[in-house]
């Protein structure tokens, strides 16, 4: 169990490093090309930021909306309410908040920039069609995404790919109109020099917001494994989040209040995917089958 997680949390910061090191070599490539210097990557950086800031302190109340989540009261689901009470003491941060979709599609998710202010939201389907072993998994789950500031890593991550495609975009504008620049630039580093270090900003320009978006794919997929083996730790019985991602899996209802804005959230994506290795390359959850098979790894024989 504690090897799952530090190897989790070993990718996950491995990954993070590789978008900054990627980051910065598409800052030196838009300097080095259109010759603005730091000012355009800070200029980039402050617009992505102020895009991320709104979204960080109101997603939540945002994503509610969306999908016409209602607030729950101890008296009309008391176990789901004591369930999150007793995770989140276990987890040690204050209770979330609990709301519920009332669908029949059973599905979960968490939101919220901090524990102080996160919200623990499932589906009437998910209360229906899981028994209480499963129901706590499925909550662990969620708790775990909280108390290790996903929210966080995925906004951060989100102004990262932001900034690159911002850069990107300017790059491939300075090719059109900037000419004047890059030829002074060219002159400067020599012909064979000049067209190479044009080439690779040529290539950078164009696959960098592809390769951003596929490593935040990756952090978002590593974080669903964390959030799989904290959950377990949180609940001490891995099987009961594996029989519930299988339940959730299977299930043939839609869930009518998911998008592809909103599908990222959730415990088990709820836009139905075609199977594929280019598909889990593009996907924000790995594989249900790779999740349940971490799982039934685990055991808390030497814990």
């Amino acid at each position: 169990m504690y090897e799952q997680i530090t190897r989790n949390k070993v990718k996950s910061v491995f990954l993070v490093l590789f978008f900054i090191v990627f980051v910065f070599m598409v800052v030196w490539a838009f300097e080095e090309v259109t010759g603005w210097g730091k000012g355009g990557f800070i200029l980039a950086l402050i617009i992505s930021l102020a895009t991320a800031v709104g979204g960080y302190y109101y997603s939540d109340k945002i994503v509610l909306t969306i999908s016409r989540a209602r607030p729950v009261t101890r008296e009309e689901y008391p176990y789901l309410y004591h369930t999150v009470e007793g995770l989140a003491i276990a987890a040690g941060i204050p209770t979330p908040r609990c709301y519920v979709i009332d669908d029949t599609a059973p599905n979960a998710f968490a939101t919220g920039r901090n524990p102080k202010n996160s919200v623990v939201c499932v589906t009437t389907g998910l209360i229906q069609k899981m028994n209480r072993l499963e129901l706590e998994g499925v909550v662990a789950h969620e708790i775990s995404h909280i108390k290790n500031y996903d929210v966080l890593l995925q906004t951060v991550a989100v102004v990262m790919v932001g900034v690159v495609a911002l850069l990107s975009d300017w790059m491939l504008r300075s090719f059109w109109w900037g000419g004047g620049r890059r030829k002074s630039r060219e002159e400067r580093g020599g012909g064979n020099a000049g067209a190479i270090l044009l080439l690779v900003g040529i290539i950078l320009a164009i696959l960098s917001p592809l390769i951003a978006e596929l490593i935040h794919l990756a952090i978002s997929r590593r974080r669903e494994f964390l959030a799989d083996a904290s959950g377990a730790m949180l609940t001490r019985y891995p099987a009961g989040l594996a029989s519930a991602l299988k339940k959730i899996a299977a299930d043939p209802e839609p869930l009518e209040v998911a998008n592809k804005a909103t599908a990222h959230l959730y415990i088990v994506n709820p836009l139905k995917n075609v199977g594929g290795k280019m598909n889990k390359l593009f996907s924000t959850h790995p594989p249900v089958e790779e999740r349940i098979a971490a799982l039934e790894k685990m055991s808390f024989e030497k814990v």
